[in-house]
Order: C-alpha cells, then structure tokens, then sequence
C-alpha cells in the first residue's frame, strides 16, 4: 500500500461579465484508492455542483465565478492498493467478453484516430502474443519513438500529429498508445494524475496523463513517456482522451496562472506503507470485471 498526500493550487483572474469553471482535480474514490481524509475550498462564494461517473469514479466540480480573482484549493490524504500481476499471466480479453463499460474504449476518438494506423499496429505488434507483453511493447515502442519535450504540442495536437512530430509530453504520448492499443482491439482509455517522481529537471510538479489498457479482465497502468513512477499515480480523471479529462475546462474570458502541486508519500513499515517505486509487475488499481456470458 502507499499513503500520499496531495496538495493542489489554481489560480484565475476572471474579466467580466464572469465564467464557468468544470473542475477535475479531486481524487477518485474506489475500493483500491480511499480518500482517507481530503479539504476543497473556493475563494468566492458561490454555489458548488459536484457529480461522479459512476463507472470511472471521476469527480467534477462545477460553479459559476465572478469577476475578480478565483482560487481553488485542494488537499487530500489517500490510500492506494495496488492490485500486482505477473505480466506473463495476463492475457488479452476477447472483444465478445469485455464489459460493457470498456466498450467505449476500442472506438476512435477526437485525439486517438485508432482507425487511421491500424496497418502500422498489425505490422509493428500484431504478430506478438497477445496479452499484457503486446501492450507493454506498444509502450516501450512509443518512448523510443518519442522525445519528451516542453511546450511542443497544443491542445489540437492528436496521436497523429505525435507520430509525425516525434515529440510531445505526456498526454501526447498517451494519446499515441492508447491509439496504437485500439487499433489491435485493446480497449485503452485516458488517466489524469500526479507526475509523481518525475525529475525537477523537467519542471515543478504538475499534471500528469498516463495509460490504462484492460487486458486479463481489469485495467492495469502503462506509462508511455517514462516520465514519472506509476506506483505514484493519484487516479484523479478518466476518458476516452484528452477532452474528457481536463483538469479545468473554462466558459469566458480568463487569464491562468500556473498550477503549484505538490505531491509526497508517507512510509511506515508497521502500517504497511511503501514508498512507490518502479516495479516490473503489471500493476492495477482497478476491483477487476465480470465477463460477459
């Protein structure tokens, strides 16, 4: 088990007459990841309209602001269990026994146009064993292709455009495999996070997308850009990309300020608390699925 603790800052100056926010920031709360203890709080005083997905966990704030200036503050303690595979063990879920609520995740989507490199996939992995090995080669075929670097992508910029471009940052990279995984029929879907134990040398703690692949009945994290330690990661927002996991979606005229997170894990041997480290089994955080008959 790991036990983290998370802090999260955001800041806006709001023109008038005054805008929408949808936030993404809090935890998600399943059976693997318990929100031990967690705080929000908002600068004005408006009313606050939250919601969860009730298949992802994804929780959402909304609210109407002013003008003016908007902070939103976010503190959370949490547990995470992982559940630990072999990746030898786990094996690809035929399309006809995948759950109803993985579905959504073998279609092409905005930023993932799975359609347009199916040949690619077929002839870079199809003849590879099917299982968690074939997506763990997608992933590592991603990092060597791909160049992490700041500021190299937009909020247009598609898996496409990365595997033309050979560069981006995380979400590229995520957007790339999960492509790459739905064009073999491998139901990938978009995580949000933390970049837990990501170099400094890359920039002061932020954001973070990563992978999820459902192979051998549940869903196990992949990491294409390498950048930081899954067994970190703070499940906070789940889609089938980019445009269904903002951390913030704004309606008006705003001006951002940069985020400033903050993110630290806790060890107590007596308590069975780990320090998250990189670790060669598949991990998940995910209860697992029932079939379908």
């Amino acid at each position: 088990m790991v036990h983290l603790h998370l802090a999260i800052d955001l800041q806006y100056e709001i023109q008038p007459p005054g805008a929408d926010f949808i936030f993404n920031v809090q935890a998600a709360q399943s059976p693997q990841q318990t929100v031990v203890w967690e705080e929000l709080q908002v600068s004005q005083p408006v009313p606050l309209v939250m919601h969860t997905d009730p298949a992802t966990r994804t929780r959402t704030l909304r609210l109407t602001a002013s003008p003016g200036s908007l902070t939103l503050r976010y503190r959370a303690t949490l547990d995470i269990e992982h559940h630990v595979a072999s990746p030898d063990s786990v094996f690809e879920t035929p399309v006809a026994q995948l759950p109803p609520d993985a579905l959504a995740y073998i279609y092409p989507s905005r930023y993932c146009q799975s359609d347009c490199v199916t040949a690619m996939a077929n002839n870079l992995f199809g003849h590879l064993p099917q299982g968690y090995r074939r997506v763990q080669a997608i992933q590592q075929w991603v990092q060597s292709q791909v160049k992490f670097e700041s500021n190299t992508s937009n909020s247009m910029t598609s898996a496409l455009d990365t595997l033309n471009d050979h560069k981006g940052v995380c979400r590229d990279f995520a957007h790339l495999m999960i492509a790459f995984c739905r064009a073999l029929n491998i139901p990938a879907r978009f995580t949000t996070a933390i970049d837990f134990g990501a170099d400094p040398a890359l920039g002061p703690t932020d954001f973070h997308a990563y992978v999820e692949a459902y192979v051998g009945h549940r869903w196990y994290i992949f990491d294409p850009s390498g950048t930081a330690i899954p067994m970190g990661f703070v499940r906070i927002g789940t889609g089938r990309d980019a445009a269904d996991a903002s951390f913030a979606t704004i309606f008006g005229s705003v001006t951002t300020h940069a985020p400033r997170i903050d993110i630290s894990a806790e060890t107590n041997r007596q308590r069975g608390w780990d320090m998250p480290v990189h670790r060669p089994e598949g991990l998940s955080t995910d209860s697992g699925r029932q079939t379908m008959a």
